[in-house]
This record gives C-alpha cells, sequence and structure tokens, in this order.
C-alpha cells in the first residue's frame, strides 16, 4: 500500500512537517500538478482535488487550490487574471534543464529563458507554469 493509497490525516501531516515549507496556491489542481510531474519530474506522494503533496529534488512542497486558502488574511491579492510568484523563482537543482525546457515547449509552456550555462555555475532554464510562477530547473555545468 502507496502514502497515496493511505494518505495521512491532514492533523497528521501537518504535524510532521519541518524546515522551511513550500506552499503554491493555484487556480487548477489538475494543471499544476501536470506541470509539476511532466515537466519538471515531480513525484506526488499524494493528492486531493483541492491539495498535492509532492516531492521534488529530495525536498516536499505542496499545492493548494485557490478556495483552500479563503480563510487567509492575503485572499485578496489572488484575483483571476493577476500573476502570481512575481519575484519568486522556484529553483530544482537537480532537474535536467534541457530535457525539462523540451517538454514544456512541446506541451505549449512558456519558456522565458532557454536552457542555457550561467556564470554561477549552473546550466538552468526559466518555464512559467499556468499560474505565473517561475521555475528553473538546473543541474551544475559539466566540464
Amino acid at each position: 500500500m502507496t502514502e497515496q493509497d493511505n494518505p495521512p490525516s491532514a492533523m497528521a501531516y501537518g504535524a510532521a512537517l519541518q524546515g522551511l515549507g513550500i506552499n503554491i496556491i493555484v487556480r487548477d489542481i489538475d494543471r499544476a500538478h501536470f506541470f509539476v510531474t511532466e515537466i519538471l519530474s515531480a513525484e506526488t506522494r499524494f493528492r486531493t482535488d483541492k491539495f498535492a503533496a509532492m516531492r521534488l529534488c529530495g525536498d516536499d512542497f505542496m499545492l493548494h487550490v485557490d478556495d483552500t486558502y479563503r480563510n487567509n488574511p492575503l485572499i485578496g491579492s489572488l484575483t483571476a487574471d493577476s500573476p502570481r510568484g512575481v519575484g519568486v523563482e522556484l529553483r530544482a537543482y537537480a532537474v535536467n534543464p534541457d530535457q525539462a525546457e523540451a517538454r514544456a515547449r512541446a506541451l505549449g509552456f512558456t519558456v522565458l529563458a532557454g536552457s542555457m550555462d550561467k556564470p554561477h555555475g549552473m546550466r538552468e532554464c526559466m518555464i512559467l507554469d499556468d499560474d505565473g510562477y517561475v521555475w528553473i530547473p538546473s543541474l551544475p555545468q559539466s566540464g
């Protein structure tokens, strides 16, 4: 039996969280889940129709749909037409940027910057998801 087949309760999951948490508020859980699994090869720990617990590069993060945010003081910042995540880069340091870029282009996602070697020693690209978050898959440069 997998964690997806027998997910923990919300109380148990919340009590187990540690370190830095990343919670991404999305308009459509299916599209967001599709992006992180198909473009970035994230692993699904478990998911519902409004929430997904994900793992990428050995770290956990969460996807929540807008209406799960309804009692949060920041709910007013979530409008239908505004991009989200402005000023935040979601960096995946163990995802091949060339492969992620090719998958993104093939599936119609916006590639803001194609894969390139950067002065800080990483090869990376920048991909925009449907909610306006910038994802940067990257690997150390070879050679």
